[in-house]
């Protein structure tokens, strides 16, 4: 029963140490970008010059890309490695690349790692990495999985990647509990972030409606779906337009709006065939979008008091 067991799940086969550029691989740097893109935000929204803690920042670049969501990462990929056995097999683990259970004992380290990196960044930089990891194994490891869920799923993503890496950037300038403005400006571009992933699920509709996925373009239809990504995307930025100008930062706003035009424009050839021109949009509506995110946190860098 031994031998048929480890003949049918490799994980469960002895395994020597992988090679580091199957390891890196596994992390997949090309997703460290939007994560370590909200950290730099929230570093500049806490308007403290970079002199003046920039080891503590290069930490913190470190802790939110390579660490942290290298670390979700490799827990996905171990946790899907029945599914990518059928649908890539060719990535690390299901190649056996990264063969036994290394795929697993590199998730637990980096989950380790991270913890002991944060606690040099301060003690709300130790909650928010607690939080993101904890995010990280509910999303993709069962009993909760909540990948499968297209509305858990996609907020989950939208919340660590956008919401918690501000906060984190701030933070550890800072060396603080960030402001008020920095917390609802971190909120808001995370809660419209939940459009930007409902997007990224556009690619793998056929897919997830085989392997029983509830991704909302599978559940709601194609251009519903699209349609509410695109809401959430604009009603989160016309929120943080009003607050802006109702503290007085009317340039902010105003530049912001003019992101938000184009990403109208964008949106109705989004909406016209959403399977189709998603992969676009997320190369020019989402950019744009990312961009307000670094103009709002110029807007309001040291910016204490502001009227709420």
């Amino acid at each position: 029963m031994d031998r048929l067991t480890a003949t049918t799940d490799p994980s469960r086969v002895p395994a020597p140490f992988p090679a580091l550029r199957d390891t890196l691989e596994l992390l997949k740097p090309v997703t460290w970008f939007p994560p370590m893109w909200a950290f730099f935000c929230g570093v500049v929204s806490s308007g403290v010059p970079v002199i003046d803690r920039w080891q503590f920042l290069a930490l913190g670049i470190i802790l939110t890309g390579p660490l942290v969501c290298g670390t979700s990462q490799a827990v996905n990929d171990w946790f899907d490695r029945h599914v990518d056995a059928i649908n890539e097999p060719n990535r690390p683990i299901p190649s056996g690349r990264v063969g036994g259970r290394w795929g697993l004992w590199i998730a637990i380290a980096g989950t380790v790692l991270s913890l002991l990196v944060s606690t040099l960044l301060g003690p709300w930089v130790l909650v928010a990495t607690i939080f993101g990891l904890l995010l990280a194994w509910a999303y993709s490891a069962p009993p909760l999985r909540l990948k499968r869920s297209g509305w858990w799923g996609p907020l989950t993503c939208a919340f660590a990647y956008e919401g918690l890496t501000w906060f984190t950037g701030a933070a550890v300038m800072l060396a603080a509990f960030p402001s008020t403005p920095i917390l609802l400006l971190a909120g808001l571009y995370a809660f419209g972030a939940f459009g930007i992933m409902t997007l990224n699920d556009f690619k793998a509709v056929e897919g997830d409606r085989q392997m029983g996925i509830a991704s909302l373009p599978v559940t709601m239809g194609v251009r519903p779906a699209a349609m509410l990504a695109c809401a959430v995307m604009l009603g989160a930025q016309l929120i943080i337009i009003g607050l802006l100008a109702a503290w007085g930062l009317s340039v902010t706003a105003g530049i912001i709006a003019l992101l938000v035009v184009g990403q109208l424009l964008a949106m109705r050839r989004l909406v016209r065939d959403p399977a189709q021109h998603a992969p676009w949009y997320n190369g020019a509506g989402v950019s744009l979008y990312v961009l307000g995110m670094l103009v709002a946190a110029f807007g309001i860098r040291g910016m204490e008091g502001l009227p709420l």
